[in-house]
């Protein structure tokens, strides 16, 4: 892993945002211009309002109200397409220690969901119907989408993760008791690292990647707040 990947990915942490280019004595010279091209070195947090950082006042578009239309509302689920099912399960299961909440086959479609999380399942209806909608009503769940194929079909280069161009989505993260001891057992486990707690400026977070690439976060509630304490 490069050091520039590891830059990239925590772009989102800087507070300053300056323009690719610049140039103070370029042809034709035209000093009010230059005047305000040079305002885009001050900090971003320089035109912060009073009061909380995450206020609407702080952050143009936020709303401070929401619409009654959306009470009841929750996040439930991240979807990833997965190569080979048993792969998976064993990754999500054995070394991040979900549960299978649900499965749901499509036969006509030649497809499959498996509905993984941190649920209980002890508490799940036996019913089939009925332990769908209790799926369906868990929040921050992983849905493992397979392709019937994939996981035998020699042609197939396997699914974008995101995090090379053109970039999108970035990753999921999971909170445990100590990163260092999570990426401890990981590393025994032959998981995958794109950052190990130590790497780079963020002291006490990881990066791992699951089977199919997906980048996961891997963080404990005590170094997320102290890396975090400066863009608080």
């Amino acid at each position: 892993m490069t050091s520039s990947l590891i830059t990239s990915s925590f772009s989102r942490l800087s507070i300053f945002q300056y323009p690719t280019k610049i140039s103070l004595f370029s042809t034709p010279f035209n000093i009010n211009h230059k005047i305000k091209n040079l305002n885009r070195f001050r900090p971003v947090c320089s035109s912060m309002a009073s009061g909380p950082k995450e206020s609407p006042s702080n952050n143009p578009g936020l709303h401070s109200t929401s619409d009654e239309a959306t009470k009841g509302y929750f996040m439930q689920q991240t979807m990833f397409r997965i190569k080979d099912p048993q792969i998976s399960l064993d990754f999500y299961s054995r070394v991040l220690g979900m549960s299978l909440l649900k499965r749901l086959d499509f036969p006509e479609m030649k497809f499959s969901l498996y509905f993984m999380g941190y649920e209980k399942v002890e508490t799940a209806p036996t019913d089939p119907s009925q332990r769908t909608v209790w799926t369906f009503g868990q929040k921050a769940t992983i849905e493992l989408t397979h392709n019937w194929g994939t996981e035998s079909d020699p042609e197939f280069k396997g699914y974008h993760n995101g995090n090379s161009d053109p970039r999108g989505f970035g990753h999921i993260g999971i909170t445990v008791d100590d990163t260092y001891k999570a990426c401890e057992r990981f590393e025994s486990l032959g998981v995958e690292f794109v950052k190990k707690p130590d790497d780079g400026k963020m002291k006490g977070i990881a990066f791992v990647k699951d089977p199919d690439g997906y980048w996961i976060e891997i963080f404990d509630l005590k170094s997320i707040g102290n890396v975090t304490t400066a863009a608080a």
